[in-house]
């Protein structure tokens, strides 16, 4: 009985060997060494090459190593297996100190203030908004998204949600649905955005939700901060609309393309800022202690936890 370690991209050894400490009654193996297929029981996947999962006849179960799975979805030879996704408190707090940071950012002007520390202008402003005055709006009620706004009202902003269905939170006031959509963005300066990667979701963000962002905020026009998933973003659309002032800035974790090009406008547009696909990373030995749970669970006869639901993509 064996453990396949599908990945591309990350250190397979490494893996490996953390696997090893949590599992120690499983056989390691991974793509790209002889092993037996009929073996493999469960897979752990980060971005596997098309078809690796295909022809392991005793696959239980499909774990991603990553908060998303919509890698996953990109392989049409992906077995009918149970998907499990990772939900992890350290993870989820890592993107909540994310999105905090950057509206942070935001409310306190730090990127004027790094600008005039670089010219040696001393410029006393005393205008300055208090967290209350500002509308962060989460796309996404998810347990990262839930997590993140909890913070945030914790700092004193004015936080709402907006989810695919209705969900009630006490003291989050929230959206729900296309019908809901439009109102949500008219009361939002900052918009964040959560959500998976799906069918529903794909270029979601786009000049038709940014146009209906709220004017007349405190800080001078909307603002967007995507820490979910690139394939959301329409990225022709935020490069113009952030010349045209219909957006006063972008701040991007994640990208249709990644590594993002060097070519790319996003690295040298003023109103931008882009980090690397890190604002929530993945800590490997939280992840693997998590798989080994869940394939405890599975030999024990129980159901995975956080299964991926395929007809909606997460």
């Amino acid at each position: 009985m064996s453990l396949l370690i599908a990945m591309s991209q990350w250190d397979v050894e490494s893996w490996r060997e953390r696997f090893r400490r949590v599992l120690p009654g499983l056989d390691i193996v991974a793509l790209g060494e002889p092993f037996d297929r009929r073996a493999v029981r469960y897979a752990a996947s980060w971005k596997h090459p098309e078809g690796a999962l295909a022809g392991l006849p005793a696959l239980e179960a499909v774990f991603s190593l990553g908060a998303g799975v919509d890698h996953l979805f990109r392989d049409p030879r992906l077995p009918d297996v149970p998907i499990a996704r990772v939900v992890d408190p350290d993870l989820t707090s890592r993107m909540s100190e994310y999105v905090a940071l950057h509206c942070l950012i935001a409310l306190r002007q730090q990127r004027r203030y790094d600008r005039q520390q670089r010219l040696a202008q001393w410029i006393d402003d005393r205008d300055q908004p208090a967290a209350r005055d500002v509308r962060v709006g989460i796309l996404g009620m998810g347990v990262l998204g839930l997590d993140a706004a909890g913070k945030l009202m914790a700092l004193g902003f004015d936080v709402a949600a907006w989810s695919r269905t209705p969900r009630q939170v006490e003291g989050l006031p929230s959206f729900a649905g296309p019908e809901g959509l439009g109102p949500f963005l008219a009361r939002t300066d900052i918009l964040v955005n959560l959500l998976p990667a799906t069918p529903e979701t794909e270029g979601l963000l786009d000049r038709r939700v940014f146009t209906q962002l709220a004017r007349g905020g405190r800080l001078g026009g909307p603002m967007l901060i995507n820490a979910g998933r690139g394939a959301t973003q329409n990225e022709t659309d935020i490069l113009a609309c952030l010349d045209e002032g219909v957006l006063r800035h972008a701040t991007l974790d994640v990208f249709r393309e990644e590594p993002l090009d060097a070519s790319s406008r996003f690295w040298t547009h003023p109103g931008v800022t882009v980090t690397p696909h890190n604002a929530a990373m993945s800590a490997p030995d939280a992840i693997c202690a998590l798989i080994a749970r869940q394939i405890g669970r599975l030999e024990r006869g129980l159901p995975l936890e956080h299964e991926v639901d395929r007809a909606r993509g997460y």
